[in-house]
């Protein structure tokens, strides 16, 4: 039973990493995007 437990609560955790590094994985794609169009326009 307390296995059962461990893995509702492991899954749990990981939806809520998922959701949470969603959006900081969108702000580092497009900031990551932006400085690498900026560094190949300055040059």
């Amino acid at each position: 039973m307390f296995r059962a437990i461990a893995d509702v609560l492991r899954q749990i955790g990981g939806a809520i990493a998922t959701v949470v590094t969603l959006p900081f994985r969108a702000l580092a794609r497009l900031f990551g995007g932006a400085s690498s169009s900026t560094r190949g326009r300055r040059v």
